[in-house]
Formats: structure tokens, C-alpha cells, sequence
């Protein structure tokens, strides 16, 4: 009976799965042997169980031997790798000329816009010069927008203060017209008029 095609997956079972570990273990381990023996190589193999028991297999010298040779050979891979690289001089270099030339271009401009002078400046020194003053320009742009927004800014700070002050003074204007409505107006009383009365009728009597 054929067996069926093995699902590549976690086995949910624990016992399935332990069983699975300790077969496939084995068969991976006499692999490698198979393979030392046949072919002659030098084969170093870490397993590590579920539970974190540690299976090892040097099928020549050690362990500890096969890792030093390991760690040998790739810092000797890493030291090629560097050697096979530009080294950082070259590329700096190279940056200091081209920050030259850009300074050179940017010496020569203003001669050439001011002075005239086309001969002096090639084609590529133009287009160095255009791309520059594209750039001053957008910077001179958003610089001019950020300050025009500041001053905006402090305009309506402004509006701002003196709306406030004017409300005051509205509100004190109709505190003081409040006030002198609530007082009364001065007349002229009767009673001066009632005490000469009541004193010439006296003189009458006597």
C-alpha cells in the first residue's frame, strides 16, 4: 500500500509528533554519516528537540573543532568581500572633486550672469549653474513664503489685541452711561419755600 504525501506542517498530536521527531532524527543523522563516508566531507550537525535537548554529530574530529574551522573561513570570506569593495578614500575623492567643481561653477556664475562671458563656462558647467540657481531659487521662494507667513501672523496677533481693546473700552463706556443714568438729577426743593412759610405765618400770630 502507498503511502500518503506528508502535509508540511506543525503535527498537533504530541505523541505524533515526538514519534515524528525521533524517526526523522535518526534518518537525518545516519544521512549525514552516509554522506561523510561516501563523498569524504567534513559534516558538523546541531539538533535541537522541541524540549531544548541537544543532538550533535561531527562525523570528523569535533565539534568544537569543526566551529573554529567554520568561523575561519567565513571572517576569511568577510576580509575578500572588503578587498573586492572600493575602498572609502577612493569614493571620498572622488566627492572632493566633484564639491570642487561645483565650486568652481558656482565662482564662475556670477561673471558669467553679471559679465557676460559664455566662452568661459562649457556646457556642463551650465547645466551645473542652472540646477544650482533652481535650487537658490526654490529656497529664496520658501524663505520669502515663511516670512510672509510670520508677518501674517503677527498681523492678526495685532487685529487680535486691539479687538480686545476696543471691547474693553465698550464695555467701560457702557458701565459709566449705566452709572449716570442711575443717579438722579438736581431740582429745586420746596422745602426752603415751606420753612418761610411756616415762619411768616408765626410773625403773623405775634
Amino acid at each position: 500500500m502507498a503511502r500518503g504525501k506528508v502535509q508540511m506542517k506543525r503535527i498537533e498530536n504530541q505523541v505524533h509528533r515526538q514519534v515524528t521527531f525521533c524517526k526523522r532524527r535518526a534518518g537525518l543523522l545516519k544521512k549525514a554519516k552516509e554522506l561523510s563516508v561516501l563523498c569524504d566531507a567534513d559534516i558538523g550537525l546541531f539538533i535541537f528537540s522541541p524540549h531544548g535537548k541537544l543532538f550533535e554529530l561531527a562525523t570528523k574530529g569535533t565539534m568544537k573543532g569543526l566551529i573554529e574551522r567554520y568561523m575561519k573561513t567565513t571572517q576569511g570570506q568577510a576580509a575578500q568581500t572588503e578587498e573586492a569593495t572600493p575602498s572609502q578614500p577612493l569614493d571620498a575623492r572622488e566627492e572632493i572633486n566633484i564639491l570642487k567643481q561645483e565650486i568652481e561653477v558656482l565662482r564662475k556664475g556670477p561673471g558669467y550672469m553679471f559679465g557676460g562671458g559664455a566662452g568661459n563656462m562649457t556646457l556642463d558647467e551650465l547645466d551645473v549653474l542652472e540646477k544650482q540657481l533652481e535650487i537658490w531659487l526654490y529656497h529664496t521662494r520658501t524663505t520669502k513664503m515663511d516670512i510672509m507667513f510670520q508677518e501674517i501672523q503677527l498681523l492678526r496677533n495685532k487685529e487680535g489685541v486691539l479687538k480686545a481693546a476696543n471691547q474693553y473700552l465698550q464695555e467701560k463706556i457702557e458701565e459709566n452711561t449705566v452709572i449716570t443714568n442711575a443717579v438722579p438729577m438736581t431740582t429745586n426743593y420746596t422745602y426752603p419755600l415751606t420753612i418761610q412759610n411756616e415762619l411768616f405765618q408765626d410773625l403773623l400770630l405775634v
